[in-house]
């Protein structure tokens, strides 16, 4: 029987014969696992017997790939233990010393430190363009160009990443596509169901959804998902049982969520775009039939008093990350894109007076009211 999103997302996790029968899944907490004999230890690398040591695997780490891998229609995933950590190893499962990578240039900043810094010192070429502009992607092809890597909905701007035209560029140039799906999230958009090779999530956010775990997760093709899981392994970028088992259980009600989230969104834009004290509203015209996303970035007139801003909150609280319940704000300049240069920053264009605002579950009226006092407070 064909379950809607709705359904799937709730009943999506391990076979319960496996669990013993539990309603919900144990929580696998240990180092190892132990072995009859040594005829039943060469089992597990004989691949007959399912686990030994849970920095290569763990039911609970597992049960999440799988989970998100099911609700992007891809046929294997790997947990590990960040977002960075799973787009690195989604990158090192297509590059090496010696290969190039195409990027967009509106990345979340971290993503941009570890292409740019980290990557390069593996001997990782890359060229960052704009994304929006199909021929600056195609020129910046090389002979050795092995990926092209986007976000489905940029960071901070919220620009929505033309996915069918990166596939069919990919496709035309046999290079494989990769996508962060974090701001999206399956709910809304599943880029491997248009052709993406690897889908990966910062799970920290929307898929853990409480701010109270670190974890990451990349989705796709079987042979790509095995490269990338064993530099997981390798580069011992795990999860752990207990965190991988909390992602797992904030991940059902991924779309209660993000229907309400993204609904609250929209309103908030629409509120704070008729504010005099606001310079632009950056929100998506469309991402999905479901909805535009939870996240709105402002640009202050350039006369507010950012300090002011800030401390004009209330109960919306200052944080250096996204997607949690509560309605909260980032300030990039000054944490998401911090590690990156003035002449950067301006390229893509952040400002002294961009604020990313992470809406919540909150009721919708409360949560402009109190923006709009924080903006009051700023003029």
């Amino acid at each position: 029987m064909t379950k809607s999103f709705h359904t799937e997302v709730v009943h999506n996790h391990i076979d319960q014969e496996k669990a013993l029968n539990s309603k919900s899944t144990p929580i696998y907490q240990t180092s190892a696992f132990a072995f009859r004999d040594l005829d039943h230890l060469e089992s597990y690398y004989a691949g007959q017997t399912p686990y030994s040591y849970s920095r290569e695997n763990n039911p609970n780490t597992d049960e999440l790939g799988r989970s998100v891998a099911a609700l992007e229609g891809a046929p294997a995933g790997v947990a590990s233990s960040s977002g960075i950590s799973a787009i690195m190893a989604g990158i090192l499962s297509v590059a090496e010393s010696g290969d190039h990578i195409v990027t967009a240039e509106d990345l979340y900043g971290g993503t941009h430190q570890l292409i740019t810094k980290e990557l390069a010192s593996f001997g990782i070429e890359y060229t960052m363009v704009s994304f929006a502009d199909e021929q600056a992607v195609k020129d910046a092809i090389q002979p050795n160009t092995k990926l092209l890597y986007s976000e489905s909905v940029s960071n901070p701007f919220l620009r929505v990443e033309n996915i069918e035209v990166l596939v069919e560029m990919g496709r035309e140039h046999g290079i494989r596509t990769m996508i962060d799906n974090t701001f999206a999230t399956p709910y809304l958009l599943q880029p491997y169901k248009q052709g993406v090779d690897l889908v990966v999530h910062s799970a920290t956010k929307y898929i853990g959804g409480h701010s109270d775990v670190t974890s990451g997760v990349v989705v796709g093709h079987e042979d790509l998902i095995a490269k990338a899981k064993r530099k997981v392994i390798g580069l011992g970028t795990n999860l752990s049982p207990f965190e991988a088992w909390l992602t797992q259980r904030g991940s059902k009600t991924l779309a209660l969520r993000m229907k309400q989230q993204s609904e609250n969104a929209e309103l908030v834009a629409r509120a704070l775009s008729e504010d005099s004290g606001i310079e632009r509203v950056f929100y998506p015209e469309k991402v999905s039939e479901r909805g535009k996303g939870a996240i709105v970035t402002i640009e202050l007139n350039h006369n507010a008093d950012v300090e002011a801003f800030f401390k004009s909150l209330g109960w919306i609280k200052l944080a250096p990350t996204l997607a949690g319940v509560e309605t909260t704000v980032s300030y990039p300049i000054r944490t998401s894109h911090r590690s990156l240069t003035e002449e950067e920053r301006k390229n893509i264009g952040i400002n002294d007076y961009v604020i990313r605002l992470s809406i919540g579950i909150e009721e919708a009226e409360d949560i402009i009211a109190q923006f709009r006092e924080a903006i009051q407070h700023s003029i």
